[in-house]
């Protein structure tokens, strides 16, 4: 079976990102996301071992795209992760360098950076990074994303008209009230949720990620 890629080739890709209990996983791909993050931070609010991932998710990782979403992770951890054979592509969401980016993309892996974003100065970094795809997020500091806030969307306008050549990812504080807007405004490759579709940190509400996936489908 072909894992579908993220971002897509084409139409808006829809990850869905952070889970506790790991049997909810399954479920959204079933909904129709075409990504799932599992957040391998042991600071998040939705840490998920991966010890415990590999022993819930390896037949979900075989037929679907899943993420790892690491912060400032050793190189012991990322040895660990790819080892694992769980994750179509490694998610840094932390302070690491454009070299550690260029390091793994040589090493065959698909890797997604993210940027907190407050002001178009933002924005410079993304430039030293070889990644085609980028994750624009909310800055929160100390946090790494997950707060649930947005940033002011004519940032990701400008990331798209400064980086043609990226993939603009959009996160940050979006729901299903406000996904049909974010996108008509600002044309991502894909979006990126997490807490606007809980019921609590890392519990997903089955009823919003349904409606967020058909809103971000339009």
């Amino acid at each position: 079976m072909n894992v579908t890629l993220f971002p897509p080739a084409s139409g808006i890709g829809i990850k869905i990102c952070g889970f506790k209990d790991p049997q909810q996983v399954p479920l959204i791909f079933d909904l129709g996301a075409d990504a799932v993050g599992i957040n391998l931070w042991p600071q998040s609010k939705r840490y998920l071992p991966l010890a415990e991932a590999e022993r819930h998710l390896a037949e979900t990782a075989a037929h679907h795209h899943l993420v790892a979403v690491m912060v400032n992770p050793s190189a012991e951890e990322l040895d660990a992760t790819i080892r694992s054979g769980l994750f179509r592509s490694l998610q840094l969401h932390g302070d690491e360098p454009p070299s550690l980016v260029a390091d793994l993309i040589q090493r065959g892996q698909h890797v997604i950076k993210a940027f907190q974003v407050r002001d178009a100065a933002s924005l410079d970094a993304i430039a030293t990074f070889p990644c085609a795809d980028v994750l624009l997020d909310a800055y929160n500091p100390g946090l790494y994303g997950g707060a649930g806030h947005s940033f002011p969307w004519d940032l990701a306008v400008q990331a798209a008209e400064r980086y043609p050549d990226k993939r603009i990812i959009l996160s940050g504080g979006l729901t299903p009230q406000s996904i049909a807007a974010a996108i008509a405004q600002t044309h991502p490759a894909a979006v990126d949720v997490a807490s606007g579709v809980e019921s609590a940190p890392g519990v997903k509400d089955l009823a919003l990620v349904a409606d967020f996936i058909q809103q971000a489908r339009g």
